[in-house]
């Protein structure tokens, strides 16, 4: 009886982990994490198995804003249909210039007419970082001495099958990426 007990917490324990590895160095590609989106559904990241992504941590008051909003909506405008899903994570790390609730962001968005994936707040950098960008970070550790997030609107592309092949800095414009992106269509 005791093993029984044992056999089901263990694989209960396994279940509750699939979605966010502990060890972000054991997972093989992005599809092992999941993350929580802004109306607060848990989402598995194999949904987006077969696409490329790019994945932006966004804020509502920082200079980058309009300009990254709207470039943002333009791309997926433009490539959604070919395969480029966007995903956007709100971050409060930097000069707390994404002070908000998920409900006050989430209102944000659609007042800028977005129409990719936004998530729930995170954190990108430090201990309580969402294991997905501690993920990003270690597949494509950018150039400076940490491999931490410099700023909002940090720019991960990942191909179709959940490889983070490229980062790029916050002040690329996303529209500078169009040729990044069709080369992973």
């Amino acid at each position: 009886m005791n093993s029984m007990i044992l056999l089901t917490l263990v694989a209960f324990l396994g279940c509750a982990l699939a979605g966010n590895p502990e060890d972000v160095t054991k997972a093989t590609s992005i599809y092992d994490f999941s993350a929580t989106d802004i109306m607060g559904n848990e989402i598995s990241m194999d949904k987006y198995k077969g696409n490329v992504l790019l994945i932006v941590n966004v804020a509502s008051k920082c200079g980058l804003t309009n300009k990254n909003y709207e470039q943002l909506n333009a791309l997926n405008s433009m490539y959604m249909e070919k395969g480029l899903r966007i995903l956007a994570f709100p971050c409060n790390q930097f000069m707390g210039q994404e002070p908000g609730s998920n409900e006050e962001i989430a209102k944000f968005a659609m007042d800028k007419g977005v129409k990719f994936d936004m998530f729930s707040k995170i954190d990108v950098n430090g201990d309580n970082a969402h294991p997905l960008y501690k993920f990003l970070k270690y597949k494509q550790p950018g150039t400076g001495e940490t491999s931490d997030i410099e700023w909002n609107f940090a720019k991960f592309i990942v191909d179709k099958s959940g490889q983070v092949v490229e980062r790029h800095p916050p002040m690329k414009d996303p529209l500078d990426l169009k040729a990044i992106i069709e080369k992973y269509l």
